[in-house]
């Protein structure tokens, strides 16, 4: 049982595009303002579309600023990870927002029509629901996976840093992490959680039986490299032989020193490979750094140095767990080479498996109810900025009336004129203290909508949510 996994011409124009749909295929009807998420994931998505529209790291700044520019979008925070590329924003206009997002894939990834059926959009407490299962790690390729937790942080820090993460994204996210600890914290998800990186030293182990005597290869000395060589000092084998293979020596040697293997730098790294047995790769490349012609003289020079014994005999499995890819996929198609991405780890059998579902299964009944108490939170928020332009209304209203009254049986003694105005200003928080208590208690968001619509235009309140990520057109 494997691990529990709960083209054509470029448009640069957003009409050129369907509607999104949500992840069912249910089409969702436009609404104001709203939480919102657009993406794609390792279950709409195979691994060639996800690493097309992966964000790196270096581009998401730029990526954040577009977005807060953008017209729909108040709020934004880009998360992308190897599993999924998503935008989670907070839109006063969601088909704008949709549109928006579009252009930016458009014009920045060569979106192309064939391509927008992997994305998906949730709204309200659907989009809700979903990032507080990410942040809870019951979203990930591998249930409970331990990193998903700080890659959230991070994406949320950086666009606080940017400025594009506000009131309502910062409430949101805020409340995930909460949530997520409590996830971790009262089921035995955490005990029986497992990283993308365990998975694929288990797949490497399961393909060849044992570690034993294996020379391993880890092409890259980052953050997976690390769990990498932890997971493998967890294995219990004799004469394992590794090697640390990266840009900069100085980073492989304080890997290989970690597993008292050997370092190479990225540029000497044919003759290791030649005669490795595994390969785990996870750099930061931006781009596939082993070709498929490397890969094959690779394997020619093996079969000569092992007196001709056949690829059979000495097989090359590789597992590339980087976004995007380090090797050339087609490198599969290679004889003696078992080439293995992100997408095969799903196959790994678990042992923990029933464990890991259960505890899930524990933890999506902690998220189901913490949503719709925070919605209705998140929905008492969103009338704030009506709720402020009623009552400057309100005072302008009862100004003119009083300023009339004064003109037509004036005039008043300074302590009359100090009454008609403590009057005046007690009748209008009444009138918008009650308003405001019913907008906010209504249970349901489309009534609630519509009693917002109804006194902005009954009082001619000319006003949307303030824009707290960047300025938009009028």
């Amino acid at each position: 049982m494997g691990f529990p996994f709960d083209s054509g011409p470029v448009f640069g124009t957003p009409g050129a595009f369907p509607r999104l749909r949500t992840l069912s295929g249910e089409a969702i009807k436009d609404v104001e303002p709203t939480l919102m998420v657009v993406g794609l994931n390792y279950r709409t998505a195979p691994m060639a579309v996800r690493e097309h529209f992966w964000i790196a790291e270096n581009r998401r700044y730029e990526t954040l600023v577009q977005l807060s520019r953008a017209e729909g979008i108040e709020e934004a925070i880009v998360m992308a990870t190897c599993n999924r590329t998503e935008f989670w924003l907070w839109a006063n206009e969601v088909t704008l927002a949709e549109n928006s997002v579009m252009r930016l894939l458009s014009s920045e990834y060569g979106l192309k029509l064939c391509e927008w059926k992997h994305f998906y959009r949730l709204l309200d407490e659907a989009a809700l629901t979903h990032i507080f299962r990410v942040a809870s790690s019951l979203d990930s390729m591998v249930v409970g996976e331990p990193q998903v937790v700080s890659q959230v942080q991070e994406a949320w820090t950086q666009a606080q840093k940017v400025g594009t993460s506000g009131r309502f994204l910062d409430a949101v996210l805020e409340k995930a992490l909460t949530v997520s600890k409590r996830v971790h914290s009262e089921t035995a998800i955490s005990g029986a959680a497992v990283s993308i990186p365990y998975a694929a030293v288990e797949l490497a182990r399961q393909h060849f039986g044992t570690l034993d005597n294996k020379k391993v290869i880890l092409l890259g000395a980052g953050k997976i490299s690390e769990i990498l060589a932890s997971g493998l000092l967890k294995q219990e084998v004799n004469s394992m032989r590794v090697s640390v293979i990266n840009r900069t020596l100085k980073h492989a040697a304080e890997r290989a020193a970690q597993l008292g293997g050997v370092a190479f730098p990225l540029e000497e790294r044919r003759q290791p490979m030649a005669e490795a047995d595994i390969i785990f790769s996870a750099t930061s490349s931006s781009h596939t750094i082993v070709s498929r012609e490397e890969i094959e003289s690779l394997i020619r020079e093996r079969m000569m140095n092992d007196g001709g014994r056949g690829e059979k005999d000495h097989p090359l499995v590789i597992v590339d767990l980087a976004m995007p890819r380090d090797i050339d996929p087609e490198v599969r198609h290679v004889k003696g080479v078992f080439f293995y991405d992100l997408d095969d780890l799903e196959n790994v059998d678990d042992h923990h498996a029933d464990e890991r579902r259960a505890a899930a299964a524990d933890a999506q009944k902690i998220v189901q109810a913490e949503v719709p108490g925070f919605r209705r939170k998140l929905m008492a928020e969103r009338v704030v900025p009506t709720i402020v332009a009623l009552r400057l209304r309100l005072d302008e209203i009862c100004r003119q009336e009083l300023e009339v009254f004064r003109q037509e049986n004036g005039p008043f003694s300074r302590d009359q004129d100090e009454m008609l105005n403590a009057i005046m200003s007690r009748m209008t928080q009444r009138i918008a203290g009650l308003l405001a208590r019913e907008l906010r208690e209504f249970p349901e968001k489309v009534a609630q909508e519509q009693m917002t619509s109804a006194l902005r235009r009954l009082f001619h309140l000319q006003t949307a949510e303030p824009a707290l990520a960047g300025g938009k057109p009028a």
